[in-house]
């Protein structure tokens, strides 16, 4: 084991608070399950309420929010994009911190794409979830490494009770109200004395979407409005659980995922498609992904040892399959120029952690984890040319990584209305191989090769103080320090030859801080933050003096500082109408800082996707027992994006600001029976028109109508 031989600035101090511990009533009543759970420090919400830290199945169906990009936009801090460009990925930020920084887990089991980590969170789907869990700034060292800058965790359903079952189905049109698709969801449990088991299905297919109505088609380009071509994507999941629960505090559980995805990605609306292309135009990319698959199976535990302390285990395989096809045309039937190819990605891992909780005394909990996970990533491609040989496919290239975690927690109860936690943990991960091919099959040029490798390892510290001076009323400040490994992509890939790797890259740190509180007044609830992140080693790509003028490499060059604050408020107004709203304003500022190798050659570097002021309002207004009304309205101002090709002119790349909006939306719903409701709303009422990614504008006026029955 190697030891790191510096830590960054501010480690040395180090406060922390109490794990917030749900009630276990609560945890039962909403059918979470408590073993794939991960630490978060606010009250899990209930209904439609919304704070900063979960989000809830009912506030998730209630707003048709069938994705997780879609869900989590709901929550203060946390906000969602489009990675535009031939990707078409949807993202999330929380609190200005990206895909890399910020780890998706499934019931505590992480999701991560060890090549680049591009996760689409569009592909995850939201029916079949209990709750979502974000932990922001302050993500528990207990809970595993790479949460630089917060954690998201997808929490399945369990069942309560001894025979429990739910189906729906949901209708999306799109502006003209003609077919757009369709979401369906079923699920069946039992609950006994000394067991539970449970299987559910959900599935999403969107055939289209309309553009809105204020997009005017540019001459000569790919998109001529209506129904936004390539914007079909297939989608579906399933997920079946047994449980075997002796007593009343052990619990033993195995559990299997699988999701399974197609997409198209549609092309930016000035890309012409017109032979010859405009004079310095880049060749459009048309490209589609026929599967994008993941499959998890885990087992969790928890385990009494005494009435002073209890093991918690975890252990798992994951599967990920992935197809990226590149046609020569946007017909996507051939596949014979250069730029076509067909890129699989097969990629697996194994791991497990295991957490002691140990009560020393009746104010003093010590908690010690470990974690281990080896990554095994296998690529290869199928090419194609207008000489010989015209295809060939190269041999499979792999990479395999294991990376390490020890972290230990205590909380101290200094008084019965404050304490501290402090938690550290040591990361480490070493690579074992990481193989390369170049060059066209069976010519002289083409090259098997080994990447020289460099293992990593990084410190983190981290506390928070939590003080409750009254039952209404909480205060809590936090600071943590964490670290993220750069992925195989950062530091090995060529990128079709325009890059240069970086088999030496650093983790790059954030320390955040924060200073927060909510306070019960009457029918109202009010919760904040202040939050500031300082970003250092940021890994950012750069044009070394002495490389040619195309290529690029990663270093760790920049340094960052993201601030911002969160209000959320919820409000029951009378006994039929309930209010909720949030915002949120963030700030990021970047510097590239200084290299010798780079001066003049710095590409200017700004932040993107993430916007300074976002909000979120709703009113739920049950005018008789059986209806319900909730209008609700999505507010964002402009943001940062990138201008990669203008039509005007194609040699200037710039930065613009675009994408505020104010998107009005209702759901009315109508209970026939007790265990039956239909449901029926529009998204984007106004048919409004914005853009979030250079090119690729957002879906127009939508409707569904929706079926719902719970046993």
């Amino acid at each position: 084991m190697r030891i790191s031989t510096s830590m960054a600035a501010g480690i040395a101090m180090v406060i922390a608070s109490p794990v917030a511990q749900a009630a276990e009533a609560g945890d039962q009543a909403s059918g979470a399950f408590t073993l794939g759970q991960i630490i978060v420090t606010a009250p899990r919400p209930e209904d439609l309420t919304i704070n900063g830290s979960a989000l809830s199945a009912e506030a998730i169906y209630t707003f048709n929010r069938n994705t997780l990009d879609e869900a989590v936009n709901l929550m203060p801090g946390v906000s969602s994009s489009n990675s535009g460009g031939s990707r078409n990925e949807r993202l999330i930020f929380v609190r200005g911190f990206d895909r890399f920084q910020v780890p998706l887990s499934l019931d505590g089991i992480r999701v991560y794409l060890p090549a680049d980590n591009r996760l689409d969170f569009g592909r995850f789907l939201t029916p079949d979830i209990a709750e979502i869990q974000i932990a922001k700034s302050y993500a528990s060292v207990l809970d595993g490494p790479g949460a630089m800058g917060g954690a998201i965790n997808l929490v399945t359903r369990k069942p309560t009770k001894e025979i429990e079952g739910e189906a729906r189905g949901t209708l999306n049109l799109d502006s003209d109200a003609d077919y757009g698709g369709y979401n369906v969801f079923a699920l069946l449990g039992t609950k006994q004395e000394l067991w539970y088991a449970q299987a559910s299905y959900t599935r999403n297919v969107v055939d289209h979407w309309d553009l809105p109505g204020g997009y005017d088609p540019v001459p000569g380009s790919a998109e001529n409005g209506g129904a936004r071509d390539f914007s079909d994507t297939r989608d579906w999941r399933v997920n079946a659980k047994i449980g075997f629960t002796p007593n009343a505090t052990d619990e033993y559980a195995i559990s299997y995922t699988r999701q399974e995805g197609s997409k198209n990605a549609p092309l930016h609306i000035t890309d012409p498609i017109s032979t010859p292309l405009p004079a310095g135009a880049p060749n459009p990319r048309f490209w589609s992904w026929p599967y994008w698959n993941i499959e998890n199976i885990y087992f969790l535990s928890t385990t009494a040892l005494d009435d002073k302390a209890t093991i918690k285990t975890r252990a798992y395989r994951n599967r990920f399959d992935n197809l990226l096809r590149s046609f020569d045309t946007a017909a996507q039937t051939t596949q014979t120029l250069g730029r076509a190819f067909n890129s699989y990605y097969a990629d697996e891992a194994w791991g497990g952690s295991a957490q002691l909780d140990v009560d020393l005394s009746d104010a003093y909990r010590f908690s010690l984890t470990t974690h281990y996970r080896r990554d095994k990533h296998v690529e290869w491609q199928q090419s194609f040319r207008t000489a010989a040989p015209l295809t060939y496919t190269e041999p499979k290239q792999t990479t395999v990584e294991d990376t390490y975690s020890i972290a230990a927690e205590n909380r101290f109860m200094l008084s019965p209305a404050l304490t501290l936690t402090a938690g550290v943990s040591y990361d480490w991960r070493d690579t074992q191989k990481a193989e390369e091919f170049t060059g066209v099959v069976g010519l002289s040029s083409a090259t098997f090769f080994r990447y020289p490798v460099k293992n990593v390892d990084a410190f983190n510290a981290q506390g928070r103080v939590d003080w409750t001076p009254g039952a209404d009323t909480t205060i809590h400040a936090s600071v943590s320090s964490r670290a993220r490994f750069p992925t195989i992509f950062e530091r090995f890939s060529t990128q079709f030859g325009n890059a240069a790797s970086n088999p030496g890259l650093s983790p790059e740190r954030a320390t955040n801080f924060e200073l927060g509180g909510s306070r019960q007044f009457g029918p109202a609830r009010l919760e904040g933050a202040l939050f500031y992140s300082l970003i250092s080693d940021a890994i950012v790509s750069v044009r070394p003096d002495n490389f040619p003028a195309n290529t690029s490499q990663r270093r760790n060059l920049g340094s960052a500082d993201y601030y911002g604050v969160e209000l959320a408020l919820s409000a029951q107004l009378t006994p039929s109408v309930e209010f909720g709203a949030n915002y949120t304003y963030t700030h990021r500022s970047f510097d590239i800082g200084a290299d010798p190798q780079v001066t003049a050659n710095a590409p200017i570097f700004r932040l993107t996707d993430v916007p300074s002021h976002k909000g979120f309002v709703y009113l739920s207004w049950a005018p008789i027992d059986q209806l319900k009304i909730v209008p609700n309205v999505d507010v964002a101002s402009d943001r940062t994006t990138l201008d990669t090709y203008n039509i005007a002119a194609p040699s200037v790349t710039r930065y613009y600001r675009t994408g505020s909006y104010a998107i009005a939306n209702i759901r009315v719903d109508f209970a026939v029976t007790e265990g039956i409701d239909i449901g029926v709303g529009a998204c984007n009422l106004f048919n409004d028109y914005y853009v979030l990614s250079d090119g690729f504008p957002e879906q127009g006026r939508s409707f569904f109508a929706s079926l719902r029955a719970r046993y």
